[in-house]
């Protein structure tokens, strides 16, 4: 067994030979969503794609020059041209840094481990995006009789959606597989400061060509494709990410907890330490840190950024004045691409100014660094927020006063929430918190009962706050918003387009809220990478490092630095994710009014044709009220739907880990070998690769039927079940991903502070740590883009709906409805785990 990685690309090779023969129950569910979308999904692209853009002529007076708009994107395309390059830079630094042999096998295990997830998920992304194109083929060509070009373009684009979530989460998961085992070496010489300076790095490398892809290729559109098939693009190319990002967000989030769930459990099942060797489960769980906070951060982040963005065009293009839309929507996109320069400038100034402060300590607090990091980047990106308002926006104030720094106050609350709700964040789940440190009190006498008591405390408090903070600052926006915005062919809507903005606000430091969140598993992966190494066991290891790199190696303060600085990732994957779900809240509040204002024209036009019978179906004033019984049963039907994802994506993880536990159990070795077989460590992945899918496509099918048949049923029902999917969903995941966070740095203060491994009180804080995982990693997380993804195909589902007659349109949502009612059913009863009678006992575990 000593010589069992000896070789890293076999190794690796033997690991994951044979995963992509597994036939899981995906193919019969694949077939359904085959159906489902053949039969339906062409309905579904309706006049929401013909929204036709403005023309860009906008011309802007800069300095005494006047400078076209379209100048300004164009330069736009060469900043995130930069912006890419920037992060290409960075990942051939991180490359080219030493680490030792033993440590880059390990490390290229994980890759090949996670290469192989990949592509299985890839398969699946490909069928969905073969799916969708023949969706799009048949109506634009066979039923609107677009021209031929016209309809593969926009296929094209709805296409590169998906692509683009794929590619960004390959790079992403590439990074970190890089840099875990550079970390981990970096460790061995004993100081703190290039522990911290590897991750982030390379976080900084994933941000910033994630977004600038993103914004480079809505760019694309609108410099290049024609303002009459730019809207259908838009809408093609969000589609298309948000598929991509649910999908890797949740099969990710299942994955990871599978394995690390049973990877913990062998903690207190045979004692043995944290990422021991000979665990079988660990190298599943170092991929599932790739797969759950890589893959699925990353394609999540390229999905926020772009749908948001849509969102704001899309509202734009129905709500403002025609003669102020190509300002606003030039505006806009200037803003995006200044967020690529703050955020290289506060990494540069952050590393100058980290490097002297902490450069040489012996210790250092990992979390300070990256929280200078945040607010440096909040205060430059406010600055520039203003600057740009009213270098841009300020000729409109002889016509429309303060319009700039209206619009410009308005989104720093968004920017300004980026940054304070990181600290909130820390206040529940940091490992210095005063709430981690009373669930390790609770759990000293209280055993894993106290633990897991503390940390639902922990979670309810930071959802009240979290919300009382999104509350005041999306106050804030209001009160300025009614200050007089009246660019709006609706002002009374101008509170909306507001409520838009501070999500956009929320993404004015988006690649550094994708380094700080890209920071935890690179830190978690290190750790592991120190412990399977068995490199403090290589005969003369320490001749060998000062001859080979010129350093004599601190074992015993590379293992605790290494542990403490996965504690601040802990706490910095916990802050990015209130954000992005904070983001995908308030977003989804503009499209949904998106959809009002569309049934508002309705009624309109049912006004001036003196159609008394659509006036009364499409009145807002009636149909959207509390008086309304479809209002109210809409927002019980979303808060049910939410209450079920939990529970489904929670069941995926307790069924999976039960199958890896059992498996782990039965098959770990702990004498006579150093490392667990490939063919066990194989055999997780396995298990976590199957049910991750099963329960994946499980919940997919039922978010799309439920979207599609709620939106038949009757349109002011589906706009209370959005606004329900959207508040209900908020809270649950911010509740439920800082009571995971707080459980899991309870674990590392007993781990790093206490020095207790192995007591009773190490075993309670494990089983908190379990519980939280699929709380913090699996549901919550999972929420940003279920959200995103249903009301962005809301706006679809709906037009689909009204345009049909009432009978078939209900008829068509009863038989969506049973089918999402039965995959549901499945999600519980088909992944549990099953109980068979046995003579002599009541029941027992098949």
């Amino acid at each position: 067994m000593k010589r069992e990685w000896s070789s890293s690309e076999s190794s690796g090779r033997a690991l994951v030979r044979g995963l992509s023969v597994m036939k899981p129950d995906i193919i019969k569910v694949c077939a359904a969503i085959v159906l489902i979308m053949a039969v339906f999904a062409p309905l579904a692209f309706a006049s929401e794609t013909d929204i036709p853009l403005p023309e860009l002529n906008s011309v802007f007076t800069i300095g005494g020059s006047q400078i076209p708009g379209r100048t300004l994107l164009i330069v736009g395309l060469l900043v995130c041209l930069l912006g890419g390059l920037f992060g290409l830079i960075q990942y051939m630094q991180v490359k080219k840094l030493p680490a030792h042999k033993s440590m880059l096998e390990v490390s290229n295990v994980i890759w090949e481990t996670c290469k192989t997830y990949l592509i299985q998920q890839g398969k699946f992304l490909l069928a969905l995006e073969i799916i969708i194109g023949i969706c799009i083929l048949y109506y634009f060509k066979v039923l609107k009789d677009l021209p031929l070009l016209k309809v593969i373009g926009i296929l094209i684009w709805s296409v590169v959606g998906i692509a683009g979530s794929y590619g960004v989460a390959w790079f992403g998961i590439r990074m970190n597989t890089l840099s875990n085992s550079r970390t981990a070496f970096a460790s061995l010489a004993g100081k703190p400061f290039p522990i911290f300076e590897i991750p982030l790095k390379a976080g900084m490398s994933i941000g910033l060509l994630l977004v600038s892809v993103e914004l480079l290729i809505m760019l694309g559109i609108l410099l290049f494709v024609g303002p009459e098939e730019a809207g259908a693009c838009f809408i093609g190319f969000a589609i298309g990410e948000s598929l991509g990002a649910s999908v890797l967000r949740i099969c990710g989030g299942i994955f990871t907890k599978i394995a690390d769930i049973g990877s913990d459990l062998m903690k207190i099942v045979f004692n043995i330490k944290e990422d021991d060797a000979r665990n079988p489960g660990v190298i599943a769980d170092c991929t599932g840190d790739n797969a759950g906070d890589s893959v699925g951060p990353t394609a999540d982040g390229f999905e926020t950024y772009g749908v948001t963005g849509v969102a704001l065009i899309v509202f734009i293009c129905l709500a403002v004045q025609a003669q102020f839309q190509s300002d606003l929507i030039i505006w806009i996109f200037t803003m995006r691409v200044l967020m690529i320069i703050t955020s290289m400038l506060s990494y540069w100034l952050n590393s100058i100014l980290s490097r002297a402060l902490y450069g040489k300590r012996e210790d250092l607090d990992f979390e300070q660094p990256l929280t200078n990091l945040v607010w440096l980047t909040s205060i430059l990106s406010i600055l520039m927020t203003y600057l740009t308002s009213f270098l841009l926006l300020s000729p409109l104030s002889q016509t429309h006063p303060g319009l700039w720094w209206k619009l410009a106050t308005i989104i720093s609350c968004g920017t300004l929430a980026a940054a304070v709700i990181p600290e909130l964040t820390k206040i529940f789940t940091s490992s210095n918190s005063s709430h981690v440190k009373e669930i390790v009190n609770a759990s000293r006498e209280g055993g894993a009962s106290l633990t897991i008591l503390s940390g639902l405390v922990a979670g309810n408090f930071s959802a009240f706050w979290m919300g009382l903070t999104l509350l005041g600052l999306m106050l804030i926006a209001w009160l300025t918003s009614q200050a007089g915005l009246d660019v709006f062919l609706f002002p009374k809507y101008s509170s909306v387009f507001a409520f838009g903005l501070v999500a956009f606000g929320f993404l004015g430091m988006g690649p550094v809220t994708i380094a700080v969140d890209s920071y935890g598993p690179v830190t978690d992966n290190a750790q592991s990478i120190y412990e399977l190494s068995l490199i403090e066991q290589i005969p003369d290891v320490k001749e060998e490092l000062k001859k080979d790199f010129g350093f004599e190696p601190n074992f015993e303060e590379a293992k605790h630095f290494l542990e403490k600085n996965d504690g601040a990732g802990n706490t910095f994957k916990a802050t990015a994710k209130p954000v992005l779900i904070g983001t995908a809240v308030v977003g989804a509040t503009t499209m949904i009014f998106s959809i009002i204002i569309l049934l508002n024209n309705l009624y309109e036009r049912a006004k001036a044709a003196g159609n008394v019978a659509e006036m009364e179906r499409f009145d807002i004033s009636i149909g959207l009220s509390l008086l309304n019984p479809m209002d109210i049963l809409g927002l019980i039907a979303g808060g049910a739907v939410i209450y079920w994802f939990c529970g489904a994506s929670m069941q995926a993880v307790t069924t999976g880990a039960y199958r890896a536990v059992e498996f782990i159990k039965k098959h770990i070795k702990l004498e006579g070998v150093e490392k667990a077989s490939i063919k066990d460590s194989k055999e997780v992945v396995k298990i976590c690769t199957i049910y991750a899918q099963n329960g994946m496509v499980n919940i997919f099918i039922v978010i799309f039927c439920f979207a599609l048949g709620f939106a038949c049923f009757n349109h002011f029902f589906f706009v209370s079940y959005l606004i329900s999917i959207a508040l209900f969903g908020l809270f649950a995941a911010v509740y439920m991903a800082n009571a995971g966070g707080a459980w899991d740095n309870a674990k590392k203060v007993v781990e790093v502070d206490l020095k207790e491994k192995g007591t009773p009180l190490h075993a309670a804080t494990v089983v908190g740590d379990t519980v939280g995982d699929p709380y913090k990693d699996t549901s919550s997380v999972a929420l940003n883009p279920i959200i995103k993804f249903t009301t962005l195909f809301g706006l679809l589902a709906v037009e689909m709906a009204i345009t049909m007659p009432q009978q078939q349109a209900v008829t068509v949502g009863v038989i969506l409805f049973i089918i999402g009612a039965i995959f549901a059913y499945r999600s519980f009863y088909g992944m549990r785990i099953k109980t068979v009678k046995v003579e002599g006992e009541i029941e027992k575990v098949a």
